[in-house]
């Protein structure tokens, strides 16, 4: 019995200790949490109110003196991306390796179905050839791009700058030189990119290549001019020379993984190279992991798809079976590019701040879901779009201002989607506006709790299954359904709603 009871109260003590274990784990957890938040925060004001930079800015530390960071705009502190750290813990790095298996598998099915289909290995990646077609075309179209905007908007700045306070017609000047920049953005940079991409006929990876340089550097560009025209309004040293930021810090500017322009960032003190030849391998991995989703599991289903007419039934099946490949591009697109890539240009210019995401999987909100799920381009339309919409019209407007917000990125993304497709269908667009809008309002800050995150990963996950589907469906009905006429309205009505076409080609001919 005396044994029996020390067992027992062994037991009993074990189970204590595994109790307050896991109490105290979360106790640790949520003032780890609260310290390093506070901690950031302490930091970033400490940074603002000394402006202090790194070593390699303080041979010109009197300039910077003359531009301070603009008040209450964006921080930027020395931090690791939170991939990274997760990383480091084995069980988040399992997830990791799960990924990696898939892709394993994935790649083993492909070739054990040739080899069934076709009696040998076939090791061509026909699909990869078609999208990024055209390549010569896409380097030379992006050199001009780039020192484009490298040499006008600096040029154009910089003459307007060094003159305006000698002018004595300081507000038409303002006005000549402005006008100037819009043309470049909207005539130059926002036309020549889109006319070469039709005029060429570039298949749809090179598209998306160069629309997508374009919007970032028409991004970058704004950035530049509306950092440092306020600071040209309100220098008054006569005698000083004019704070004109210099070329390279323009330059730099360009390639660092950051739509906010600074003078200056906070920089490591070394490249690791190895940490970049990792990063542009798992780039390089995710590009071949997209094109096995596709090949495995989107590609069968069109094929599928496309001996039926269209109909509700045909829809629904449809949304839902392209719900799975829909996530996995989902993913794949967000660790390839705001991790993997992002990183490996932060590295190699040794840009220290790598906060280019949040959390944004633990959103209980699709209000915290949009600010930090892609944090660069958050920052952007927060301080140009956002905070300089209410400077305009007064913190009265906020509504309007979120709505101002909402309307410029569907637009763009848009833009985006329908250059690089070839055709006009706002599936995106309304499900921004729309659905988005809904959401941001209903889904807000205040909505806690497990059961939220669940509803946002749910909605996440639909919405990939409608745009994967729909886009798909209209691709293949522009290629193999011919518009009867050539009137506006066959240009803006979906062709995938009347196209019924069969497909007995070959894969590779069937996705192109």
């Amino acid at each position: 019995m005396d044994l029996e009871h020390v067992i027992n109260r062994k037991m009993e003590l074990k189970r204590k200790a595994e109790l307050l274990k896991s109490e105290l784990m979360k106790e640790v957890d949520i003032h780890f949490n609260e310290f390093v938040n506070n901690l950031i925060d302490e930091s970033t004001v400490l940074e603002s109110s000394s402006n202090i930079y790194p070593a390699s800015a303080e041979k010109d530390s009197h300039r910077s003196r003359l531009r301070p960071p603009p008040e209450h705009g964006k921080l930027f502190v020395s931090r690791r991306s939170l991939l990274d750290e997760l990383f480091e813990v084995n069980h988040i790095r399992t997830i990791y390796h799960m990924f990696i298996a898939l892709l394993i598998l994935f790649i083993l099915s492909t070739l054990v179905v040739d080899c069934i289909d076709q009696g040998r290995l076939v090791l061509e990646f026909d699909l990869l050839v078609y999208a990024f077609g055209k390549f010569p075309i896409v380097v030379c179209s992006w050199l001009c791009m780039f020192l484009s905007t490298l040499i006008i908007p600096y040029a154009v700045f910089c003459t307007w700058a060094r003159g305006y306070k000698a002018s004595s017609h300081r507000t038409t000047r303002s006005l000549i030189f402005g006008t100037l920049f819009i043309v470049f953005q909207m005539f130059i940079i926002g036309f020549g990119p889109a006319y070469i991409v039709v005029l060429y006929d570039l298949p749809p990876a090179s598209r998306f290549i160069l629309i997508l340089e374009q919007v970032r550097l028409i991004m970058k560009a704004h950035s530049f001019v509306r950092e440092n025209v306020p600071r040209i309004f309100s220098f008054t040293k006569e005698k000083t020379a004019v704070p004109v930021p210099q070329l390279t810090q323009y330059l730099y500017f360009l390639f660092a993984p950051t739509l906010i322009y600074r003078d200056h960032y906070p920089r490591n003190p070394s490249i690791r190279w190895s940490y970049v030849a990792t990063k542009f391998a798992q780039v390089l991995g995710c590009l071949f992991y997209a094109y096995y989703v596709f090949v495995r599991l989107c590609i069968p289903l069109f094929r599928n798809i496309s001996q039926e007419p269209f109909s509700l039934r045909v829809l629904v099946l449809c949304i839902f079976n392209s719900i799975l490949p829909g996530v996995l591009v989902f993913f794949l697109a967000f660790f390839a590019f705001l991790h993997c890539w992002l990183n490996a240009f932060a590295e190699m210019l040794r840009f220290a701040d790598r906060m280019f995401y949040k959390d944004w999987w633990n959103s209980t909100s699709f209000a915290n879901y949009y600010r930090t799920w892609n944090v660069v381009v958050h920052d952007w339309l927060y301080y140009y779009a956002y905070r300089d919409f209410l400077s305009l019209f007064g913190r009265r407007f906020k509504a309007a201002a979120m709505l101002s917000v909402f309307t410029v990125s569907a637009v763009v993304h848009e833009y985006v989607l329908g250059i690089c497709f070839g055709f006009f269908y706002p599936v995106l667009f309304i499900l921004f506006m729309c659905f988005g809008m809904l959401f941001n309002f209903i889904l807000h800050d205040r909505r806690k709790g497990p059961i939220w995150n669940v509803i946002m990963w749910t909605s996440l996950f639909l919405g990939q299954g409608v745009l994967l589907c729909l886009y798909s469906q209209e691709w293949y009905a522009q290629r193999y359904c011919p518009a009867s006429s050539a009137t506006v309205l066959d240009y803006l009505k979906p062709r995938s709603w009347t196209c019924h076409f069969h497909m007995d080609e070959s894969r590779s001919d069937f996705f192109k």
